[in-house]
C-alpha cells in the first residue's frame, strides 16, 4: 500500500461520510406529506439513471465484467440469483431508511444505521461460524447497550423504547445480510462494482414500483411524476447516494476496509450538524451520549478485528 494510494483512499472515505451524513437530512427535505414509499422508489430510479454513465463506459472498455465472462450455467443461475434476492433487499432497506429517517428523526436514525457491524458480527458468527474474541464481545455489550439507551430516548426505560428505533435498527440488519450474500457473488463472478450497483438499483426499482403501483395506484405515481419540489429531493437524494456506494467501492480498492470504516464512522455528528442547520432539529444531550459511545464501540471493535487478523497471520 503506497502513500499514494492512503491519500487516494483517504480522499475517497472522507467523501463517503460527508455523503453519509448528507443523505438523512436530504431524505427529510421531500414535501411534507409526500409518501416514503413513492420517495423510495423515484430515488432509486434517479440512482438507475447516474448508474448508466459508468456501466456504459466500462461497456466500451477492456474490462466488461459479467457481460463478457463465459460462466457455467450453475454460475449464472446462482449470480442471477443472487442479484434478484440481494436487489429486492436494497429495495425493501431504501424504503425503511426514507420512512424511519421520517419517522425516529435523522440523528437517531443516523445513529442506529451505526449497529451495521453488530449484525455483521451476529451473522457471521451464525452462518460463517467465525469465533469472537473476548475483546470483540465487550465492545459489542456496550455498542448493545448504548443502542438501547438511544432508543428508550435516555430513560433506560424499556417502555419508553421507539418503534421506529426498532424500524430504523431493521436497516443496517438488511444491510448486513445482503453484503454477506453480495461477497460471495464478487468472489466467485468477474461483475464489476459498477455492474452490481447497476443491477441493485434496477431490481429494487422494479421491486418498489410494483408495490408502489398496487399501493397508490398510477395517478398517484404521476402526480408524484408532475411534482417539481418532490421530484428535485428524490434526484438529489439519488444522486448522493449513487456517488456514495461508488465512492465506497473506490476507497476500499485503495486502502483496507477496517481504516476506511473508521474514516467514515463519524458521519452520524455530521448529520446532526445538518438536521439542526437544514430541518430545524433539535440534538438532545442523550442522543450525543449514545452517538459517542457507539463510535467508540465500533472502535473498538476495528482495533479488536484488526488485532485478531495478524495474531492469525
Amino acid at each position: 500500500m503506497t502513500v499514494s494510494n492512503i491519500r487516494i483512499g483517504l480522499a475517497f472515505s472522507l467523501t463517503s461520510l460527508v455523503l453519509l451524513g448528507m443523505m438523512p437530512v436530504i431524505s427529510n427535505s421531500r414535501p411534507l406529506g409526500s409518501s416514503a414509499l413513492s420517495f423510495a422508489f423515484f430515488l432509486s430510479v434517479w440512482q438507475l439513471v447516474f448508474s448508466l454513465p459508468l456501466l456504459l463506459g466500462e461497456l466500451n472498455s477492456k474490462n466488461k465484467g459479467i457481460f463478457s465472462a463465459h460462466l457455467a450455467t450453475d454460475m449464472k443461475r446462482r449470480t442471477i440469483t443472487i442479484i434478484l434476492a440481494t436487489g429486492m433487499i436494497f429495495g425493501l432497506s431504501t424504503f425503511l431508511y426514507v420512512f424511519a429517517v421520517e419517522k425516529a428523526g435523522a440523528v437517531s436514525a443516523a445513529i442506529a444505521m451505526q449497529a451495521y457491524p453488530l449484525f455483521a458480527i451476529a451473522l457471521e458468527t451464525l452462518f460463517l461460524r467465525r469465533r469472537k474474541t473476548v475483546l470483540e464481545l465487550f465492545f459489542t455489550a456496550i455498542l448493545l447497550i448504548s443502542l438501547y439507551y438511544l432508543g428508550t430516548g435516555g430513560t433506560w426505560l424499556i417502555a419508553g423504547f421507539s418503534i421506529w428505533f426498532l424500524v430504523a435498527l431493521t436497516i443496517p440488519l438488511l444491510w448486513s445480510i445482503a453484503h454477506i450474500i453480495i461477497r460471495e457473488v464478487l468472489g466467485r463472478s468477474p461483475i464489476t462494482p459498477a455492474q452490481v450497483t447497476f443491477f441493485r438499483v434496477l431490481i429494487s426499482s422494479i421491486f418498489l414500483g410494483i408495490i408502489l403501483l398496487v399501493m397508490a395506484g398510477p395517478a398517484q405515481i404521476a402526480a408524484d411524476i408532475a411534482d417539481f419540489d418532490f421530484q428535485t429531493a428524490a434526484m438529489i437524494m439519488g444522486l448522493v447516494y449513487y456517488l456514495e456506494l461508488i465512492v465506497w467501492f473506490y476507497a476500499i480498492r485503495y486502502i483496507d476496509v477496517s481504516l476506511a470504516s473508521s474514516i467514515t464512522i463519524p458521519w452520524p455528528a455530521l448529520t446532526m450538524v445538518l438536521a439542526v442547520i437544514f430541518l430545524g432539529d433539535a440534538v438532545e444531550a442523550y442522543q450525543i451520549i449514545a452517538f459517542c459511545l457507539v463510535a467508540a464501540s465500533i472502535y473498538g471493535l476495528t482495533f479488536a478485528s484488526t488485532r485478531k487478523a495478524k495474531a492469525a497471520a
